[in-house]
């Protein structure tokens, strides 16, 4: 290597003028070092990002390709003693759930509030207390005392028979309505449900019930929040979790994460 020397200065000031150059290169190189850094950490992150995306593209098409059974159209749920609870989400689908699923050997679930849900549980009545709760606390969750902020509900539950559509003389029935007769028996419910992730899916439910399935949940009450708002801080939460499944999972009305 080469090294020029301008005689008309002395050996220090030579010396000054290539240590600067040198402080000059070394800086120079540092900024380059750091801006390929930089690169390489935007290519990383392009790269998880990419990833990422043919992830969730990958379980959309799953959920596509995934047969729906019959029950995900309303509001479900599966006890933790394993029986299923299906209620309607609104009048015509609670037409559906009485009407065309509700069985001899079911029970049945509502309260006196109107534009609450009917709730069926299949083989019910060899069901025990625990599933029953369950089931009202569903119920509860599902009905105008979750809009108007309620801590509990009053649950009734009665066997197939004593529901009916047939009205007193001089009565109209909506659409949704049936007519109760004979004894009722009351649960008290507290409004609070669990939403969590069990493998790739969404689930909800009672507390109980779904802790029987996953450690992954939260727990939801009456609150402010929107759904919207709230189903993305779920789904942090869970770490997970398709946000139109969160949704289907939440009762209308304001709620929060307690």
């Amino acid at each position: 290597m080469e090294i020029e020397f301008d005689l008309t200065k002395s050996v220090d000031e030579n010396a000054g003028k290539y240590y600067d150059l040198a402080k000059k290169a070394k800086k120079k190189l540092e900024g380059a070092r750091k801006a390929l850094e930089e690169s390489r950490q935007k290519l990383e992150k392009l790269q998880k990002d990419e990833a990422r995306f043919w992830e969730e593209e990958s379980k959309k098409e799953t959920k596509r390709n995934r047969k729906r059974e019959w029950y995900e159209k309303f509001h479900w749920f599966v006890s933790s003693e394993g029986y299923l609870c299906v209620g309607g989400k609104d009048a015509t689908s609670n037409e559906i759930v009485v009407k065309k699923h509700l069985d001899k050997d079911d029970l049945v679930l509502h309260t006196d509030m109107a534009g609450s849900p009917f709730f069926v549980i299949k083989d019910g009545q060899k069901a025990s207390e625990k599933s029953i709760q369950e089931a009202a606390q569903a119920v509860a969750v599902y009905s105008k005392a979750w809009k108007l902020g309620h801590g509990t509900a009053d649950v009734f539950y009665v066997k197939p028979e004593q529901v009916t559509k047939e009205a007193k003389a001089g009565e109209h029935l909506a659409k949704g309505s049936f007519m109760v007769y004979g004894k009722t028996q009351y649960l008290h419910p507290k409004l609070e449900y669990a939403i969590g992730i069990l493998g790739e899916e969404v689930i909800g439910g009672p507390v109980s019930a779904i802790e029987k399935k996953t450690k992954v949940y939260v727990v939801v009450i009456p609150g402010g929040e929107k759904k919207s708002s709230l189903a993305k801080k779920i789904r942090s939460k869970l770490k997970g979790g398709d946000l139109d499944d969160i949704i289907k999972f939440l009762p209308a009305g304001g709620a929060s994460v307690k």
